[in-house]
């Protein structure tokens, strides 16, 4: 508990045998649940996390948006949920600086912003950092947010998770998040957060397919969003 909210860690996983480990390590011992998705791991990944005390939940449908959906479905009565990579390349020990808005009611979504906060060299590749740059410019252009960063280390009010209706089950996740916030009102900041080389080699951005997929996939959505005013409302009205 933290501040008399009850905090759930969301961890979608697939393959971090190596990193696992050191992620369940840092999460301060005043979560209350942490949850790591496992989505089809081969290398035992989920094993280890339940040696470590996590809650795993399986996922066979690869994609981020997937596992991340799993993980909330057994996150039970949480009041704030945080989403945090299986890699090591966030910092779990700043878990504080992302919930304690939440927890002190000024704000609904807090995203840890990676750029704000100065990755270490190596940690974003050069397509990361054109990819988020590009699609916060449309964003903020569009819908008048101020975002840097589409960065997966994110908490959010556990009631207006569910107003979002999160639909996407893979590249799509994080900047869905952020269109249907801008869209539903949602008092949102980011934060400055640490960032550093993953262990292991990326699913997404460590390869050309995984690379363009996620590109057009994130464009599209925010297109689409933007095309189709209707639709998008609809959408934040959920």
């Amino acid at each position: 508990m933290r501040g008399g909210k009850h905090i759930s860690v969301v961890i979608p996983a697939l393959n971090e045998r190596e990193a696992i480990p050191k992620v369940l390590s840092d999460i301060p011992d005043w979560v209350d649940a942490v949850i790591v998705a496992d989505n089809g791991s081969s290398d035992g990944t989920g094993d280890i996390a339940e040696a470590h005390d996590a809650l795993v939940v399986q996922e066979p449908e690869r994609g981020y948006g997937a596992a991340c959906l799993a993980g909330i479905a057994a996150c039970g009565q949480s009041d704030i949920i945080v989403f945090l990579d299986g890699d090591y390349s966030d910092h779990p020990e700043e878990l504080g600086s992302l919930v304690d808005p939440i927890v002190s009611g000024t704000h609904e979504l807090v995203i840890g912003s990676r750029v704000a906060g100065g990755a270490e060299k190596g940690a974003l590749t050069i397509q990361q950092r054109f990819g988020n740059w590009l699609a916060c410019k449309l964003m903020n252009g569009l819908w008048h947010t101020c975002y840097t960063d589409l960065g997966p280390f994110r908490a959010i009010d556990a009631q207006a998770l569910r107003r979002l209706s999160m639909q996407d089950r893979n590249y799509g996740w994080t900047v869905e998040m952020q269109i249907k916030a801008a869209l539903m009102g949602l008092k949102a900041r980011e934060v400055p957060v640490s960032y550093r080389p993953r262990i292991g080699v990326s699913k997404i951005s460590g390869t050309l397919k995984g690379t363009v997929l996620a590109g057009t996939k994130i464009l599209g959505l925010i297109g689409r969003y933007a095309l189709w005013p209707r639709w998008a409302k609809q959408a934040a009205d959920k």
